[in-house]
């Protein structure tokens, strides 16, 4: 019978052998376990918490072993990331039981010691008063507080300043508040909001079709959702579609449009009135984006495979263009904490692509029409480097202001969204008009 920390193992040690994304691997491994309610949200918490603590998890494990940390088997390494976390970061588990359960892991292990070893380690370190090791400056600090590879922090301190880099990093660890896009073409906002609030869902509505949403467990359960009366978009991502200020009538092409969030808010705030062309280099993904349009009952939406880097002649002069690209997604770690734990070097390329993806959805744009870059990356030489990289090259394109949704920098032409701003991800978007 599946427990939750046993599924927990399971998911953490695929990670380490094969490093899968953690909101795909979670969802599988809940499913197939059966588990209560009670013990999902356990194993969730353990999981994601263990994810998200690992660089500060294994400094500790590095700091109370004789043996260098690498020579451990996958297996016992994770047990000890999973107890030492129950032990820094989880109340509510006595420290007897923490030890007790990782025991009985390590008890699976081939090697007859195991056990014993882990039990050792553990209770040693709480004899020791649960200390962390001691960092050696303020870069390593901040990596070792908040479980963040020292180069993202010096690369995050280095291109925004100190204080931003903490704030970044405050909010990296924890879970991410959950906003949704009210459907205005199928109900009014302030139908779907009762709806919502008899459903027992905790609403705030911050007006424009945006609700903060919590205490309701997965909102795909809610009748509202399955109505087709909203959809999941973080904040960072709505004001995105209101950087570009589609009107009805329009033709729109968005062209990394997977799994469909930006396709769809960009259909409501049209009224479902115009052309909406959606586009993904995946089928599997176009089909995302074409369920979700049914289950919304948008007829404006059409989705398509497409290569945003390959010029397609075959679509349609736009008035609108959105193009958020492919990024290192170092906006989003709360949500997949797994990013941070890539490569510096896996990371490199990117502003190439996304260059050449810029360039080629500028070519869709008609006279006088909008461009929007996006990436929900806060890096920049994925934001600014690029956006600046491609008006050096395309004179007949030019800033324009993001617009009235940004408030005091409505006339700013980029923003770099950091999440203490709005409680969002992090994101940049940059716009630009087509002059000739």
């Amino acid at each position: 019978m599946a427990t939750a920390r046993g599924t927990a193992f399971r998911l953490l040690v695929d990670f380490e052998k094969k490093h899968s994304y953690s909101n795909i691997a979670l969802d599988g491994a809940l499913k197939r376990a059966g588990l209560d309610e009670r013990d999902g949200r356990f194993c969730t918490a353990l999981f994601y918490g263990t994810l998200e603590r690992l660089y500060t998890l294994d400094a500790v494990i590095a700091d109370n072993l004789d043996k260098p940390a690498d020579k451990l088997s996958a297996e016992i390494r994770t047990v000890l990331r999973m107890g030492f976390y129950q032990l820094l970061y989880m109340d509510s588990v006595p420290d007897n039981a923490a030890v007790s359960e990782c025991v009985g892991l390590a008890k699976r292990d081939k090697n007859p010691s195991s056990a014993g070893f882990v039990n050792a380690v553990l209770r040693s370190f709480i004899r020791k008063g649960k200390r962390l090791p001691k960092p050696h400056d303020r870069l390593h600090q901040l990596a070792l507080e908040y479980s963040c590879p020292v180069w993202l922090v010096e690369k995050w301190s280095r291109e925004y300043g100190e204080t931003a880099c903490e704030s970044i990093l405050k909010a990296s660890l924890g879970k991410a508040s959950e906003y949704i896009r009210l459907n205005t073409v199928k109900a009014e906002a302030s139908d779907i909001i009762e709806m919502l609030e008899r459903q027992d869902a905790e609403v705030k509505d911050l007006g424009g079709g945006s609700v903060l949403i919590s205490g309701t467990g997965a909102v795909e359960s809610l009748e509202a959702y399955k109505n087709g009366l909203f959809h999941v978009q973080d904040l960072s991502c709505q004001l995105c579609c209101k950087a570009l200020d589609p009107k009805p009538g329009e033709t729109v092409l968005d062209l990394c449009a997977a799994p469909g969030g930006k396709t769809f808010t960009i259909a409501e705030l049209m009224n479902d009135d115009g052309k909406v062309m959606a586009f993904d280099l995946h089928e599997n993904r176009v089909r995302l984006i074409k369920n979700g349009a049914e289950r919304l009952g948008l007829k404006s939406v059409t989705a398509e495979v497409n290569n945003a880097k390959e010029f397609n002649s075959s679509l349609p002069m736009a008035d609108k263009v959105l193009c958020d690209v492919p990024c290192s997604g170092l906006g989003v770690i709360r949500r997949k904490p797994e990013i941070k734990y890539k490569s510096p070097e896996e990371l490199e390329r990117l502003p190439e692509i996304q260059l050449e993806i810029l360039r080629t959805s500028s070519g869709y744009v008609k006279t006088g029409g909008t461009l929007v870059y996006s990436t929900c990356s806060l890096s920049k030489a994925e934001n600014e480097e690029v956006a600046e990289a491609f008006l050096a090259e395309n004179t007949d394109f030019a800033p324009a202001s993001l617009g009235a949704a940004f408030g005091d920098r409505a006339n700013d032409s980029s923003i770099t969204i950091f999440p203490d701003m709005y409680d969002s991800d992090g994101f940049f978007i940059a716009k630009f008009c087509k002059l000739r």
